[in-house]
Order: C-alpha cells, then sequence, then structure tokens
C-alpha cells in the first residue's frame, strides 16, 4: 500500500525501454482530472474497448458525456505522461451515497506494467473515501490485477447480495457481452466477482487542497 504522499504531485519514472510499446519518455503525473481533460475521453473510450476485445471480456459501456461528466464532476482519475493519455478511471454513487464504485480501470498499452494502474487505483480509491467516508466501496471485476489490487486496499469478495441495490448502477451492466448470465441467475452471481470494502482503512494517497476545494464547491 503507498504511504500518504500525494500522488498526483509524485511523478512516475518512466524507463527508456518501459511498458509494452517500449515507450521513451520521462514521467507520468496521475491527478484527479477536470474539464480540462475531455479533449482525451474519445481515446479512452478506444482504449477501453480494445482491451475488453484482446481479453474476450464483458465491460460496461459508457458513452464520451458520461465520461466527460465524470471529469467534470471530481469523479474521474486520469495519467499523462506529457499530453499522452496513459490510464485512467472514475468513480460514481449509489443508493443515495451509502456506496461507491471505482470503475473503468485501463492503462494504454505504452504504459502497462510500469505501475500505472495501481496509482491511478490508489488515487480513485482515496478521492472516494474523502468524499464518502462512510460509504461501502465496492468493485465488479473479472480481471486478476484488479482484484489483487482490491485485496491490497482491503476488499472482501462478497455476493451480489452484499452490493447496492440501485437499480441505475445494474443497468450499467446491460451493455456487457455477458450480461444474459446475469438475468439468467436473477442477478446472484455473473462472470465478474464482487468486490467490497467496509470503510476503516488508511488512505493509500492524499488528496490535494486545490482538489478538495473544487469538490466542495461542486457540493454546495
Amino acid at each position: 500500500m503507498e504511504d500518504n504522499e500525494s500522488i498526483e504531485q509524485q511523478a512516475t519514472s518512466i524507463p527508456p525501454t518501459g511498458g509494452q510499446g517500449g515507450w521513451q519518455g520521462d514521467y507520468i503525473t496521475v491527478l484527479v482530472a477536470d474539464a480540462s481533460h475531455e479533449k482525451y475521453v474519445d481515446t479512452i473510450l478506444k482504449t477501453i474497448a480494445d482491451a475488453a476485445k484482446v481479453r474476450g471480456t464483458g465491460i460496461a459501456k459508457r458513452t464520451h458525456e458520461y465520461l466527460a461528466t465524470k471529469m467534470k464532476e471530481a469523479k474521474a482519475v486520469i495519467a499523462l505522461c506529457g499530453d499522452r493519455f496513459a490510464g485512467f478511471s472514475y468513480i460514481e454513487t449509489w443508493g443515495n451515497k451509502q456506496y461507491v464504485t471505482t470503475s473503468g480501470l485501463i492503462v494504454h498499452p505504452d504504459f502497462r506494467h510500469l505501475g500505472v494502474a495501481k496509482k491511478i487505483k490508489d488515487m480513485t480509491f482515496t478521492l472516494a473515501r474523502t468524499r464518502w467516508p462512510h460509504a461501502k466501496i465496492f468493485s465488479l471485476t473479472s480481471g486478476a490485477a484488479v482484484m489483487t489490487m482490491n485485496t491490497q486496499l482491503g476488499y472482501q469478495p462478497v455476493t451480489f447480495a452484499d452490493l447496492t441495490d440501485d437499480e441505475a448502477f445494474w443497468r450499467g451492466c446491460e451493455g456487457c457481452i455477458n450480461v444474459d448470465v446475469l438475468h439468467r441467475t436473477n442477478r446472484k452471481y455473473c462472470i465478474c466477482t464482487a468486490m467490497l470494502y467496509d470503510p476503516e482503512e488508511h488512505l493509500p494517497a492524499k488528496i490535494p487542497q486545490e482538489v478538495l476545494d473544487r469538490i466542495r464547491l461542486l457540493e454546495k
């Protein structure tokens, strides 16, 4: 688990031969996204779709407007190497803010195997815990790497019955290629593993004060 150092201010060094694409670069910065990052949304959506095809797994489909709104609401985290997109994730609340999800975690192929996903996960987790300290945080994932990161943060495997009953959340699964499994089992289980965090842990990252100030303005 990371210590309480600000991930936004802590740049991650990229080795000269780092990443699957052998990217020649210097630093990746992981930060809470805002409206200025909307220009990356189409690239993010394509990267998510391409990854799902490669893995042969389902993923809830999101629109350009949906992700852009998450950025404007300080509910998204983006990783950048200069002006190149490196990674992304977003958060959402459900059930009158009793539950929070951290979703859509993706790292561009050029920047994989550099620890970018872990830093994004730490930032989204900290953002969720900071904004909704009493909410339960849950994750639905079919990826082993995400399960490992969740476990390190204190998530536990649970049944689908332990998750939110907010219909708006479950409608998000309708765009997944495996949604028929969810329907056939009456929403008791699916291809994804359900994991839940009950909020009594130390935070793995620090949200900068300027972001906290922006969040307070958004919530007024």
